[in-house]
């Protein structure tokens, strides 16, 4: 249940409509995506876990969810996270956060999860407050406004699709404090929910990257990983999109997998992943963190957490047309890879 003081600011900042106007026409794929993260970056920027612009734009998902005939809650839940000052003195910061939930019902009890986090960073230490990273001016497109785009078209399109397996789309908060969204999303899971849970798909990082990967989990099954991970990158060879998976060059990341990320707490607990994003696992520490080769545009080779790179503006400028492109790209190849995993019927 939401707290008195949060229900009231949902109360009076709703007082605005935040729904996208309907399209006269089919849109073709990857538009939908491509608006909904240019309008998640515009209108909530800041979306810090447990501040205003989070909560809205949790309410502004569950909206659209509800729009298109789904059954759609938002879940609060209680954390905290050490802020760093400049003199090394660590306090705890307290945070309530807000996931939301849809689910799409299958003909059997196993499910697909989907999900990108829609909370943006929050300064962690004086230094990040120094050095101009998170805050309330952040409008996270790449981290992961492009994430939840891609998340609400493929809900879009998948409403009217009867499915063997049922898909619940999660949009998580408080991934950059540590996956605490995701942990929450665990726990309360039962046994049995976790034991038919077949997959958990991630989005995270999309735009700004070099290339598209796709990494499975360090306890996802070789033959799961062949009808998700390599099937995916079949997909993507198909339609001549650059895709590729981990090398394995460093050996805390085996080749294949990911890293540092939402779908990090469910194969842990021994839950199959795939894990979506664009970065370049073959630069710098080899760790995934450099995006893509610097340059002037990208001075460290990635646009994390820094209110200036990771805009719209800016984006459209050092990468023009890559918003757009990025979102048909993955959804040319992640609705047909749903569609197969959650066994659509016709």
């Amino acid at each position: 249940m939401l707290s008195a003081v949060r229900r009231l600011t949902l109360s009076l900042a709703l007082s605005v409509c935040f729904t996208l106007p309907a399209a006269a026409r089919a849109p073709v794929l990857g538009e939908t995506a491509n608006q909904q993260t240019r309008y998640i970056a515009t209108y909530f920027p800041g979306r810090m876990t447990g501040s205003p612009a989070e909560m809205l734009s949790a309410d502004y998902l569950r909206q659209q969810f509800a729009q298109w005939g789904y059954q759609s809650d938002i879940r609060a839940f209680h954390s905290r996270y050490v802020y760093t000052t400049e003199n090394k003195h660590a306090n705890w910061h307290n945070v309530t956060g807000s996931t939301v939930i849809a689910a799409h019902e299958g003909k059997e009890p196993q499910q697909i999860i989907i999900m990108a986090h829609l909370d943006t960073y929050a300064p962690q230490s004086d230094n990040d407050v120094d050095n101009n990273l998170g805050g309330l001016t952040l409008q996270g497109v790449d981290d992961n406004a492009a994430g939840l785009g891609v998340l609400l078209e493929l809900a879009q399109r998948l409403k009217a699709v009867p499915t063997r397996y049922g898909i619940r789309f999660i949009a998580t908060s408080g991934e950059e404090e540590g996956k605490l969204g995701a942990e929450n999303v665990l726990k309360r899971m039962s046994e049995k929910e976790k034991k038919n849970t077949l997959l958990v798909i991630n989005l995270d990082n999309l735009v700004v990257g070099d290339r598209l990967y796709f990494n499975s989990g360090q306890s996802t099954p070789a033959a799961v990983r062949k009808l998700t991970r390599d099937r995916a990158l079949a997909i993507a060879h198909q339609h001549g999109i650059p895709a590729a998976t981990n090398p394995g060059l460093n050996p805390r990341y085996p080749q294949g997998t990911g890293c540092c990320n939402d779908a990090e707490v469910f194969d842990k607990a021994g839950i199959p992943v795939l894990s979506v994003e664009a970065t370049n696992w073959s630069l710098g520490k080899k760790d995934g963190y450099q995006q893509r080769a610097k340059s002037k545009a990208f001075p460290d080779g990635n646009s994390w957490h820094n209110v200036r790179l990771d805009n719209q503006q800016y984006l459209d400028e050092a990468l023009p047309g890559r918003i757009e492109k990025r979102s048909r790209d993955v959804m040319r190849v992640m609705l047909p890879l749903v569609k197969e995993l959650a066994k659509a019927g016709k």
